[in-house]
């Protein structure tokens, strides 16, 4: 198959003139001025700083965790924030139970001699390290489970030390031996499928669907249903899953190629700077992920079934085990191409038909429901190779960056609604640097990836009120923070369109690179994309695309990103060369990226940064160096749905999931939605009888996104 390649020249930018300045009138980017900004930050209460009603609310959960305790000396007991010494651990690799972690349980049991205790007993639920300031000495944080059944058969004296330990909230818990344990989504969906003679058979009597007849059979027994999943990205992998395990006809159409394909237009792009508009950092097997940190990391309850169920799949695919432990898990993506090969091959295996380089153009629609696809070959823009697949429904789990997709979406008149997201910089210092101000002495420790403790990272947010008139009538929160940061890793380009210019970062599985990354950014709303007069349900993506070219433009052209000293940004000045190294290799250009964003945005990162270098030491620096732009921290669009199943409220047999859809932020979010939506559209052609939420737990809310 022939690529669709296109080879990105400066001279696209220039005028006759080669005058480099951004061609829009001052009108245009004259912005109100903020008035007043004032920095927020609120802690946790603990202690005696808590409320009244909060302690009282706490002392209502302690005596119900106690109530519930039926019988002690069964099950599993939960102890967490067990703290380890880092001079006591064997390091951040190691998961098993050290003498240094059987101090800790035995002084939270009260147990006199913790040479005593059986290693057998305990398992490693969770690892972390905690280097903050406010400790006296970094330490590992563990969550560990005790089994009292092994425990007693192997010192028979811990008997009266479990007899007397009671529940604490947040510190001890008891689990039952009844509470189930979640295993891989494959193992949960074959545990719970319905077996009756139809599906045994394999044919499929056409059901009653979301309350009205199927328009589209064709007689009275039919073959399964067939169901096709737009975008191969984590949400689009696990819809597809569930469905191919549940018995449906599925077909898996991404627009990208597969991950080895997909290596080798990167490589193109990286090292002679062609883009394949179709197979790139954002487009391609895995997503836009596969070629990021890695990262999965989430809020939506890290121990939770539906997590635990989507970690637990990766590994059955080749994740390694760590990322059921560590804290902070991430692949990298050295192994996340292997792992979405195993993937790949495991749903072609069940029945799967996979499409790369094919793109849908339109849905076929019927009486108001859709019965199909148009599609093409990616690569030919002109749409002449087009083609009809008839299916039964259409899950789409495109990714963020699917912006023809909303267009025809919008042009079919689903309903489509504007979301709030984030746009900044990308800043880069030196990895050493970052190792310095988070472990101080402990950063010798590091080495580079191989070392005791971890490649150190940050998080950083605040909260800035401004008040301007044009953007509202009263004092609004804006907030800004770091996302994506990637220690050890490098900052890429994730442009779809040579005429625009957006960044990223990413890092391997060591994260042994001498850079540390991470986007600065501020929320925007619809009041922000009035400013620019931009209105209706895609103004966020316009909005996007107007900076982005606006950073094209400032760093020349070739895909050469524009760049500023950290310091230089501050005093709103162009920074000299030599400047200092950067991790991206397509080239950086010295730009005045003070002037890139309106100056409500500007003024929020600068304030904000000055604030960051309060909790980080040493974070503005004259080796730390900010690029630009990150406008697509997720998606400017969401497509409103049914909480119940998950249906487009607009267009029946549209099934909206993932990131794409507005539902979801990252890695395990986005697969996390698209396995509710597979088990609800499984419900839907009457594949699966039983409840959702009994299977693998509540779903994330229909209008909160999670990282």
């Amino acid at each position: 198959m022939s690529l669709s390649q296109t080879n990105f020249l400066s001279s696209s930018f220039l005028s006759s003139s080669h005058d480099l300045r951004i061609p829009y009138s001052r009108a245009v980017l004259s912005y109100p001025r903020i008035q007043t900004h004032r920095i927020l930050c609120a802690a946790k209460r603990t202690g005696k700083r808590r409320y009244p009603s909060e302690r009282r609310k706490l002392r209502t959960e302690q005596k119900e965790a106690v109530a519930k305790v039926k019988n002690k000396l069964e099950g599993v007991w939960r102890l967490s924030k067990l703290g380890v010494p880092v001079g006591d651990d064997p390091g951040k690799d190691f998961l098993g139970i050290s003498q240094g972690l059987l101090q800790a349980i035995a002084k939270v049991i009260e147990f006199p001699v913790a040479s005593m205790l059986p290693e057998e007993a305990f398992s490693v639920i969770r690892k972390s390290f905690d280097a903050r300031k406010i400790l006296k000495e970094a330490k590992f944080v563990y969550t560990v489970d005790l089994d009292v059944k092994t425990l007693l058969e192997l010192e028979p004296r811990a008997h009266d030390f479990i007899f007397r330990l009671e529940p604490k909230i947040g510190l001890i818990e008891h689990v039952p031996t009844e509470k189930s344990v979640s295993g891989d989504l494959i193992s949960v969906v074959n545990g719970c499928k319905k077996i009756n003679s139809e599906t045994a058979s394999g044919e499929y009597e056409p059901q009653i669907i979301n309350g009205s007849g199927d328009p589209h059979q064709h007689g009275g027994v039919r073959s399964k249903p067939k169901i096709a999943v737009v975008g191969g990205g984590p949400s689009g992998l696990f819809a597809a899953l569930v469905l191919a395990e549940f018995g449906a006809d599925v077909t898996l159409i991404e627009r990208g190629q597969a991950v080895e394909e997909r290596g080798r237009d990167i490589g193109a792009l990286v090292v002679r700077k062609i883009l394949d508009m179709e197979s790139n950092f954002c487009f391609g097997e895995g997503g836009a992920g596969t070629w990021s940190d890695g990262k999965l990391v989430t809020r939506i309850g890290k121990n939770s079934a539906t997590v635990l169920a989507v970690l637990k799949t990766l590994v059955r695919f080749g994740a390694p085990d760590n990322i059921l432990v560590n804290g902070k898990p991430h692949l990298g993506t050295d192994k996340l191409v292997p792992l979405l090969r195993n993937f790949r091959h495991y749903l072609q295996s069940a029945g799967v038909t996979i499409k790369f380089g094919t793109r849908v153009d339109d849905l076929l629609v019927e009486d108001s429901r859709v019965v199909g696809v148009k599609v093409s070959d990616s690569t030919d823009q002109l749409q002449s190779t087009s083609q009809n697949l008839k299916c039964d429904a259409v899950v789409l789990a495109v990714g963020h960056s699917a912006r023809d997709t909303y267009e025809m979406l919008h042009s079919r008149n689903v309903e489509l609604t504007p979301k709030d997201f984030a746009v900044g910089l990308r800043i880069e210092h030196p990895q050493e640097l970052i190792n310095n101000i988070q472990y101080s002495d402990l950063a010798s420790e590091v080495l580079k990836g191989r070392g005791k403790v971890p490649v150190a990272d940050y998080k950083v947010v605040q909260y800035v009120n401004d008040k301007a008139e044009d953007l509202s009538q009263s004092s609004s929160k804006r907030s800004c923070y770091s996302f994506c940061m990637c220690p050890g890793g490098q900052v890429v380009l994730t442009s779809t369109n040579p005429t625009e210019l957006c960044i990223n970062g990413m890092s391997f599985s060591r994260r042994s690179s001498k850079w540390a990354n991470a986007a600065l950014v501020v929320t925007v709303s619809a009041k922000d994309f009035d400013v620019l007069n931009l209105k209706g349900p895609l103004a966020g993506i316009e909005f996007q695309r107007e900076f982005e070219r606006r950073a094209a433009i400032m760093g020349g052209g070739d895909f050469t990103v524009p760049v500023q000293r950290v310091t230089d940004f501050l005093q709103n000045k162009l920074s000299e060369t030599p400047l200092p190294p950067s991790s991206y290799r397509l080239g950086v250009k010295s730009a005045n990226l003070h002037e890139l964003f309106p100056t409500h945005i500007t003024e929020s990162l600068r304030q904000s940064i000055s604030m960051f270098e309060k909790e980080l030491p040493g974070f503005i620096s004259e080796e730390a160096l900010l690029h630009g732009v990150e406008t697509r921290t997720s998606s400017p669009v969401r497509i409103p749905r049914s909480n119940e199943t998950y249906e487009s409220t607009s267009l029946k047999g549209l099934y909206p999931v993932g990131e794409g859809a507005g539902y979801a932020g990252g890695i395990v979010s986005a697969a996390v939605d698209g396995m509710f939506s597979g088990f609800a559209v499984a419900k839907s052609f009457d594949l699966f009888d039983g409840s959702i939420e009994s299977v693998i737990g509540k779903a994330q809310g229909a209008g909160l996104v999670k990282y």
